[in-house]
């Protein structure tokens, strides 16, 4: 059995859509949601969905292993960024290594870094005009946004959109890609990056 944790910051919605595509998976289970934000709606969802839920300071998260702690008594084999907004730590890249995953909302390495998440990206693409954007799953490392890449979608942009509609389609794009190219890594399958 392959045990994933999910660190979510904000509302869940990707946390939940991979929480319901492997709910009746007998190789893959979600033993655990982690959350830096004590409000964050997707602790709400991890309670409707009857996963585990944990969260933690920015003390805790920095200047201490309490987190590993729990991914270790959990055994957590692949830890999932589901709009996780803060850096990684080096501890817990050195004993997950190539087992952090992360989604961004555009085509990496453009529109990536420190601040480039949610809206913000979808306007960042919005004022550069790009004529397309979507999704990249990677590896992380000790930088935002810099790790291997492991798969690109793409959507165009229309003359018509608007930082709003950009970011319906990215949505879109996370939802039907996110947990399937997540269980080809944890399956150990080959597939095309893009």
């Amino acid at each position: 059995m392959i045990k994933l944790a999910i660190f979510a910051s904000g509302n869940g919605s990707n946390a939940q859509n991979i929480v319901e595509y492997f709910k009746n998976n007998n190789e893959i289970n979600i033993e655990a949601i982690l959350s830096n934000k004590i409000d964050a709606y997707v602790l709400e969802r991890a309670k409707n969905l009857d996963i585990p839920s944990f969260t933690f300071n920015r003390n805790e998260f920095y200047n201490s292993e309490s987190v590993l702690d729990i991914l270790k008594e959990k055994e957590i084999d692949f830890i999932v960024l589901a709009g996780f907004l803060w850096l990684i730590p080096d501890y817990l890249t050195r004993y997950y290594p190539n087992k952090i995953i992360n989604i961004h909302p555009a085509l990496l390495p453009k529109f990536g870094g420190k601040g480039m998440y949610g809206d913000h990206v979808h306007h960042a693409v919005y004022n550069h005009k790009e004529k397309e954007t979507g999704i990249t799953i990677h590896y992380v490392n000790e930088r935002y946004d810099e790790g291997e890449i492991i798969f690109q979608a793409k959507t165009g942009i229309n003359a018509d959109d608007t930082p709003d509609t950009i970011a319906k389609k990215v949505h879109a794009l996370e939802y039907k890609h996110f947990p399937r190219i997540l269980e080809k890594i944890f399956l150990g399958q080959k597939f095309n990056k893009h």
